[in-house]
């Protein structure tokens, strides 16, 4: 289950007293692990015959980078049903940090492919890192839901649903189901969910 982290620096919102005590009783364990959310391998190389000029207000991307979305946005707009391209610029705009138009293009993708469970997930990462928890939450079921084998759609449920909506109980549900579906999954640093979530049972027992 290794995905690409594409979490800069993730900020644990105001919480509760007792989960405070529980993240610092299980940090160790989990290696910082449940502090971001991870992305999928739906990355698709960018053929070098799409690369142009970059856009003037993709200054911040690599010069690389802003050429590849300056010609995908070309292509979209003249090919609004090429949901392979939308998916790509969503890529590069979650690459570049740029929440909102990644969603947008995902989104786009989404209406043309409803049932990409990599882009459904990367969505929700997007949403997340947008301030939107709970629309990640829907994104991230909507994956499961459409591919049983997307483990990275109930990893990331978990960590957004102890992290930012502060659901202890509903993080431990997420992962146990990830287990039943694949009693050997792992986080992206290899750490074994089965045994995650059983430190996590054992961490609220005590408070």
């Amino acid at each position: 289950m290794e995905k690409k982290n594409k979490t800069n620096s993730a900020t644990v919102k105001k919480e509760t007293m007792w989960l405070i005590a529980s993240i610092a009783l299980v940090v160790g364990f989990l290696g910082g692990v449940v502090f971001g959310v991870y992305k999928t391998g739906s990355d698709k190389p960018i053929q070098k015959k799409m690369v142009s000029q970059p856009a003037e207000k993709d200054q911040g991307a690599s010069v690389e980078r802003a050429a590849q979305i300056f010609q995908l946005e070309k292509i979209v707009k003249e090919n609004p049903k090429d949901f392979a391209s939308w998916t790509s610029l969503g890529n590069l705009y979650f690459d570049n940090g740029d929440f909102q138009k990644a969603i947008a293009a995902y989104t786009k993708s989404l209406e043309l492919n409803p049932n990409n469970a990599d882009v459904l997930t990367d969505l929700g990462v997007m949403y997340r890192r947008a301030g939107q928890p709970k629309k990640a939450i829907e994104s991230f079921d909507k994956a499961a839901k459409v591919d049983p084998k997307q483990e990275t759609a109930l990893f990331n449920k978990g960590i957004v649903l102890m992290h930012d909506l502060n659901d202890f109980d509903g993080a431990i549900q997420a992962w146990q189901e990830l287990v039943k579906r694949n009693p050997a999954a792992t986080s992206p640093s290899g750490q074994s969910i089965k045994d995650l979530v059983e430190r996590l049972k054992e961490t609220k027992k005590k408070q």
